[in-house]
């Protein structure tokens, strides 16, 4: 009798091949959108930042702040994606894959708003190249449970977001942010969040507070109950009864922080800073201190805090249609350049 063994591996061999070639298409494909700065106080500076949760939409939001940073402010900014090998589009519940990570080595500064990635290995050790130098970083909504590493064998099992490790106990989120995922302490969809401005940085001017004076967001208050006593709380949020901004405060709920500055180190790298906070949605981003936070987040993480005044132009550029937060309710079949 014959033996027809053979023809199994070789017909594995074809379609490992095409599976290979069709990922490698995507992969080099347009991935990651890149806005080159012109004149201005970030002239020469690199900026990436990284979109990749399934619900706050920030794949929008990324883009549109990399404008603002680039356009009034003269840096180079990178914005990397989710992305579906298969399909080459952006595809925010897709965990295992951000390409353009490498754009990290020469990045000054970070800005990321993921959730529960489960990366692959390359892509896992730019990040963490990068956090061990000690650069600084800004820290989203839903960064403070970033990844949800399923392989125990992994070196960054212990980044997962209710991590157990002794010393790593509630992951990255804890650890590097500040805070992991504990609860929604606001009724989620229902109450908003009204920013409550530290007293004691406002009168020292701290430079992150400068111009930053009325923020309502759709979000929630998300529970906090791990932040260090070291960590710096900028902005406390009080929950609103209510969607929108003349919603009356919930003075029967308490307040939670909302924005903090600390240090971090990770695995006995450099010291660098952080800024954390629970808000950033792509509809939070609407209201202009939002985007002022992060401005001026990023000239003083950078150590540029002599730029930055209340009068810092905030306008977005281009148009900017964000979408209502939700799960599966990202634009299907977007492509990278539909974001330029």
């Amino acid at each position: 009798m014959k033996n027809s063994s053979p023809k199994k591996p070789a017909f594995l061999l074809i379609l490992i091949a095409a599976f290979s070639i069709s990922c490698v298409s995507a992969q080099n494909g347009k991935t990651y959108l890149q806005f080159e700065g012109g004149d201005g106080p970030g002239k020469g500076k690199e900026i990436v930042l990284i979109s990749g949760d399934d619900e706050y939409r920030s794949e929008e939001s990324m883009p549109m702040m990399a404008k603002i940073l680039s356009t009034h402010y003269g840096f180079n900014t990178t914005v990397l994606f989710p992305i579906e090998p298969e399909t080459g589009d952006i595809v925010p519940s897709y965990q295992n894959n951000i390409p353009g990570l490498e754009h990290l080595k020469n990045a000054d500064l970070v800005i990321m708003l993921i959730r529960f990635r489960d990366l692959p290995m390359d892509q896992m050790k730019h990040l963490e190249d990068y956090f061990k130098s000690g650069k600084p970083f800004i820290a989203l909504r839903t960064s403070t449970h970033p990844f949800a590493i399923k392989d125990q064998n992994s070196p960054y099992a212990k980044w997962t977001w209710n991590s157990k490790v002794a010393g790593w106990e509630g992951g990255f989120g804890q650890q590097i942010v500040g805070e992991t995922w504990v609860a929604h302490h606001g009724i989620h969809k229902s109450e908003g969040t009204r920013a409550l401005i530290d007293g004691l940085d406002r009168d020292a001017d701290h430079p992150i507070l400068r111009g930053v004076d009325d923020i309502w967001a759709p979000t929630d208050v998300y529970t906090i109950k791990n932040l260090p006593s070291s960590a710096n709380v900028l902005l406390y949020g009080q929950s609103t009864a209510g969607m929108t901004a003349e919603a009356p405060l919930m003075w029967d709920k308490s307040i939670m922080p909302i924005a903090w500055t600390k240090d971090y180190s990770l695995d006995g790298g450099k010291t660098g800073k952080v800024l954390g906070s629970t808000l950033g949605s792509s509809i939070d981003f609407q209201v202009e201190d939002m985007r002022r936070l992060i401005v001026n987040a990023s000239f003083w993480l950078l150590d540029m805090p002599e730029v930055i005044t209340s009068e810092l132009p905030m306008e977005i550029v281009d148009s900017y249609e964000p979408t209502m937060f939700g799960f599966d309710s990202f634009r299907k079949g977007m492509k990278v350049a539909d974001f330029k």
